[in-house]
């Protein structure tokens, strides 16, 4: 009997490191790259609140646009300066991957319910879907060093 709650307590507690392991593996600073133009746009801080995810814009690749602000978002964010804004919100672990949460584009202000991840075979590239039902974009983002 106490073999059993030992290995069952083993597996509970590597459980829990590989979760830590995979969920936390986005944790840092990610530059971001648009999807349609292929620029290298800004730097933002992927961190957790709690256990879920959310970023914050940190740096502004374009220094013509360092004192933006979001005039056309709909939220509490509308006429904030992007600089320091989370534009990712509440993203949960499920599994492989974050979502569950929100991603805004602050240069349209839009928000998309979002999803991102990483492949196996490149931890530095990250994945970011912003989605409306069945329409979506796709983002790669790249771990800065």
């Amino acid at each position: 009997m106490i073999k059993k709650g030992s290995i069952l307590l083993g597996l509970m507690i590597l459980s829990a490191l590989v979760w830590a392991q995979n969920a936390n593996n986005v944790i840092g600073v990610w530059k971001t790259i648009d999807d349609e133009t292929g620029e290298a746009k800004s730097h933002v801080e992927l961190f957790m609140k709690g256990d879920k995810l959310f970023g914050k814009v940190v740096k502004i690749l374009n220094p013509a646009k360092v004192d933006n602000v979001c005039e056309l978002c709909e939220d509490e964010r509308k006429d904030q300066k992007i600089m320091g804004m989370e534009i990712v919100q509440n993203m949960e672990w499920d599994e492989d991957e974050w979502d569950e949460g929100t991603i805004l584009d602050p240069n349209k202000g839009s928000v998309y319910d979002c999803k991102l991840w990483l492949e196996e075979d490149d931890k530095n590239k990250l994945y970011v879907r912003g989605y409306i039902a069945f329409i979506f974009r796709t983002q790669n983002w790249y771990r800065v060093q």
